[in-house]
């Protein structure tokens, strides 16, 4: 592989000429106390540290933005760090999913903006792996992610707790009586015990891994648990693989091919992973030029067994899974399904790390001959009330829902819902199907995680603990149950969800992937023609380009304007 010069670097065209531009930034980088030669004639690797005292997930990321400072100065770089917005999943409401595209924007135009010739992203918790990622794509600069890691597994009382997914479970039994109010003290004392995100296999865990197999991130990286030794190590790694790729010049646009998101589609779905994955990849692809559709996870679901057993599908978390051999383990048991000749951030193809991958415990990670399921974990609907399609993880549903027809209860909102779920009045059992609208990206706003509607607490008491759940809205990836997300088009744009009525008999077969309104074409017409459209939630700021520009969920919810890579010149230096 041919090396750049010094002078081919980025970098150089800030510091390296001889105009007064270039004077005044060598100046100024004196003024930040550094000598010729720490910097003069090196890569600027610039890491984006999305570090946040609210954002628990990233709470270790300061320190170990160190280690990748240490590596970058190991391999003859000069490290610059650079604070880019933290997306909480945790505390920001109404959902992260409305500043994905803003972390994305943002990342883009930093390295755009500044002298920088390689970047280290740092990142995990749900959106801004994505986010950060997408970023880079567009910019097409050397980039390497660092995933955050996941937090220890979670106890109570000896019992093995995943994060989400036990709260959920937790919170029904609280609601049904089950349990004490102290009971719950326990569980919220001990289900997140360490920085780092989820340790289930939801939304976290499985855009890290996305980020691993697509090739974005060192080998293994993704599944290392935060607080462990060996997460320093591999920042530190990924510091001084940055300074090679900054002479290299590899791009995203070398490694992030048609096969590389054709084996990330593979991956979501023997991980079981979350359905928020579907969003974020087609998003990320069609920045990469990839014409990603729901129809590839579809296809792909029905040939890709779900081979690891972690939850909210299964039993263990991401401790297990590391220790089990981690997304090489998994991967070495799929080769046949994958495209292992294409490059990596880490400078090998990745049969060369599946040629030494290993499965040390095959309850955490199965053989092909005793999978989990004998399907992906997701499954694409379509019908007259998804004619663009929707999304359900019925791996983590009750089988007896997989085929269901009941009567709908309608809820206008997430503040509808959360009035009403519990009025004794309202005609719901447990063959009802739950409908939310108004949570889509325009009406969310932003397409909030409401898609695992609560079920009624008169329910609970009686032992049901899953419903028939449809909305144009997301769920967390660690939610489980029979809930049919993302259903496009979105109610605010006049998509058939927002024509039910109480009443009308909704139809779920995930085998024959239909979701069908049982209401004759003449009722609906009707109904379409008295519909109006809801008055926009932000009339000014981010929140009204947002809605001005938002794409739907189908299409990856990414802003219109921002598809693709090039068309904004690098600037210049005057």
């Amino acid at each position: 592989m041919q090396r750049l010069t010094p002078e081919q670097l980025r970098s150089h065209q800030w510091y390296g000429t001889e105009g007064l531009r270039s004077f005044s930034h060598r100046a100024r980088t004196r003024q930040l106390g550094l000598s010729a030669e720490e910097h003069m004639g090196k890569p600027v690797v610039g890491i984006l540290n999305t570090w946040s005292e609210l954002n628990p997930c990233h709470i270790h990321l300061r320190e170990r933005a160190q280690d990748v400072k240490r590596g970058v100065w190991q391999a003859g770089g000069y490290p610059v760090e650079l604070p880019v917005m933290s997306l909480s999943e945790t505390f920001q409401k109404p959902t992260t999913m409305l500043y994905r595209n803003l972390l994305a924007m943002e990342t883009e135009e930093l390295l755009r903006s500044h002298p920088i010739d390689a970047a280290v992203l740092m990142g995990g918790c749900d959106k801004t792996t994505p986010a950060l990622i997408m970023g880079a794509i567009s910019m097409d600069i050397p980039a390497i992610f660092v995933p955050c890691g996941p937090m220890i597994p979670g106890n109570h009382r000896g019992e093995l707790l995943g994060s989400g997914s036990d709260m959920w479970r937790y919170w029904a039994d609280k609601q049904a009586g089950l349990i004490t109010e102290a009971d719950m003290e326990d569980v919220l004392s001990g289900i997140a015990r360490s920085p780092g995100h989820c340790m289930t296999m939801g939304t976290a865990s499985t855009m890290t891994s996305v980020a691993e197999v697509l090739g974005m991130t060192l080998p293994g990286a993704a599944a290392i648990p935060a607080v462990a030794s060996a997460h320093n190590r591999m920042a530190a790694a990924s510091g001084r693989r940055a300074v090679e790729m900054a002479w290299e010049d590899l791009r995203p646009s070398a490694v992030l091919t048609a096969e590389a998101y054709a084996d990330a589609v593979t991956t979501i779905l023997a991980l079981g992973g979350s359905t928020n994955a579907v969003i974020h990849l087609i998003a990320m692809a069609r920045r990469s030029g990839v014409p990603l559709t729901l129809d590839d996870f579809d296809e792909a679901s029905r040939r890709v067994p779900v081979l690891a057993d972690l939850k909210p599908s299964g039993a263990y978390v991401m401790e297990h899974f590391h220790l089990a051999g981690g997304l090489p383990g998994l991967l070495s048991r799929i080769k046949d399904l994958l495209h292992p000749d294409r490059p990596t951030v880490g400078g090998r193809p990745m049969r060369e790390t599946l040629a030494a991958a290993e499965v040390y415990d095959d309850k955490v990670i199965r053989r092909r001959d005793d999978p989990m399921s004998q399907e992906g974990g997701l499954a694409v609907l379509r019908g007259n009330l998804a004619p663009d399609g929707a999304v359900i993880k019925h791996v983590a549903a009750e089988p007896r829902l997989l085929k269901h027809t009941g009567p709908a209860v309608v809820f206008d909102g997430h503040a509808d819902l959360v009035r009403r779920i519990n009025d004794e009045s309202l005609p719901i059992t447990a063959d009802s199907v739950l409908v939310l609208r108004g949570a889509g990206p325009h009406g969310g706003p932003g397409m909030p995680e409401h898609g695992m509607l609560p079920i009624p607490d008169r329910l609970l008491k009686m032992g049901v603990r899953d419903m028939v759940r449809i909305s144009d809205a997301r769920m967390s990836g660690t939610s489980y149950g029979a809930c049919v997300l993302h259903v496009a088009p979105e109610s605010h744009v006049g998509g058939p969800l927002a024509l039910v009525r109480d009443g009308d008999p909704i139809t779920l077969d995930v085998e024959a992937r239909r979701l069908t309104l049982e209401v004759p074409e003449e009722e609906l017409a009707r109904r379409r023609a008295a519909w109006q459209p809801p008055k926009p939630a932000f009339r000014r700021g981010y929140g009204a380009m947002f809605d001005a520009h938002i794409m739907q969920a189908d299409q990856g919810c990414d802003f219109d304007f921002l598809l693709g890579t090039g068309g904004a010149p690098e600037p210049g230096m005057g």
